[in-house]
């Protein structure tokens, strides 16, 4: 199981991240300063940091200069608020791999962290997911049920994905919010369930079901 190290400091994008990044298969510690953040990478046993720029302590940007001049080669994505070109390439230069503004989505988060894994790692993600009846093409973002052509919009594509990442595996409102519309989510939407309903018209009654006051699942 890849581990991913945390650096972030606000509570409650740390505990979306975490969540999100668990739910999806990754073994994830939380550092909430710079001096942590940096103690940890330097011990080994991660396979990526997630490196907020304005951290207490070491700040994002000495956390970085310091793990690379101790030839640290984590691969690194900046989570930050500054979104100024001068910052970006400062970070970039700096070592980091990737650089991503807040707020994000998780989908866009997701991506950037198993592209960055599977570059590491040298070995393919597979890029069609299969469920039944239905598969899902992440590269060319074409869905289809059987040798059916389905059209989906944009956020329908990602929650069916996230469906069929986690087959069998009961996905509440809140976990599903968090992971396809982001940590400024409102928990009181009813959105999860208009988009279940719009799947199921596109792709039959039968494809996601509903396990009442639990959440909904892709059956096997």
């Amino acid at each position: 199981m890849n581990r991913i190290l945390i650096a972030e400091d606000e509570e409650r994008i740390a505990s979306f991240v975490r969540k999100g990044l668990r739910a999806n298969g990754f073994a994830t510690t939380v550092a909430t300063d710079g001096d942590e953040a940096l103690e940890q990478v330097l011990g080994g046993g991660f396979d990526l940091l997630l490196l907020d720029i304005g951290l207490p302590g070491r700040d994002g940007f000495t956390v970085l200069r310091q793990m690379r001049e101790a030839r640290v080669n984590v691969p690194v994505i900046v989570l930050t608020a500054r979104d100024s070109v001068r910052d970006t390439v400062a970070g970039l230069e700096g070592g980091a791999d990737d650089w991503m503004t807040k707020p994000f989505r998780f989908e866009e988060l997701l991506a950037r962290v198993r592209l960055r894994m599977r570059t590491a790692s040298g070995a393919p993600e597979a890029t069609i997911l299969r469920g039944g009846e239905l598969s899902l093409d992440l590269r060319t973002r074409r869905a289809r049920r059987g040798e059916t052509l389905v059209d989906l919009t944009a956020r329908e594509f990602t929650l069916l994905e996230l469906f069929l990442r986690h087959p069998g595996q009961v996905l509440s409102r809140e976990q599903i919010l968090s992971q396809v519309w982001g940590y400024d989510f409102d928990p009181g939407s009813n959105i999860v369930d208009v988009y279940v309903r719009a799947l199921r018209r596109k792709l039959g009654s039968g494809c996601v079901e509903t396990l009442r006051g639990m959440g909904y699942r892709l059956p096997l």
